[in-house]
């Protein structure tokens, strides 16, 4: 029948034993690594990634700097985070993103990029500005559609191996 294929395979007991006990080991490191966590830095949100995986974002800032962190709640905090995007505050309404570090496919970076534009816009920070630089020029490709996907303007001068980024709230 035509809509057997939109039916989800039903789930063995074990199966569904599995999924709760990973579930439920993530939620008692998230208690412990937000506890830890929030010695040092403030506790921006939780939030899931791929596969259902639960993540705390959190965050240092000052007057000229911010630094939004991603801590994955399958393994215990231990003072390092998985995934991090450094930015400037270049005014008062614009961020410049310094370098994101971390983690390769896991969907981390897409995680704080979206809540580094939700702190901007929390802040009256109308533009994230970010330089392409010439080390990324084996991956230009993986970034423009990684910053298109999350709605900036690209432009990448492949005969330079440079570009920039620029996001405009509104």
């Amino acid at each position: 029948m035509v809509y057997s294929a939109f039916l989800q395979e039903e789930k063995t007991k074990g199966e569904l034993q599995e999924e709760l006990d990973t579930l439920e080991i993530q939620l008692f490191r998230m208690q412990n690594n937000m506890k830890e966590i929030a010695k040092e830095s403030e506790i921006v949100s939780i939030d899931q990634v791929r596969d259902d995986n639960w993540v705390i974002i959190y965050a240092n800032k000052d007057d000229n700097s911010l630094q939004l962190m991603l801590h994955d709640c399958r393994k215990p905090y231990r003072g390092k985070w998985h995934s991090a995007i450094q930015a400037e505050f270049k005014n008062d309404n614009t961020l410049h993103i310094a370098d994101i570090k971390g983690e390769k496919n896991q969907g981390y970076g897409s995680v704080l990029i979206s809540h580094l534009k939700e702190m901007a816009g929390e802040e009256n920070i109308q533009y994230i500005t970010g330089d392409i630089a010439k080390r990324d020029a084996d991956h230009f490709d993986r970034l423009e559609y990684f910053y298109k996907k999350h709605y900036f303007n690209v432009e990448i001068d492949h005969e330079k191996k440079c570009g920039g980024i620029i996001w405009n709230e509104g």
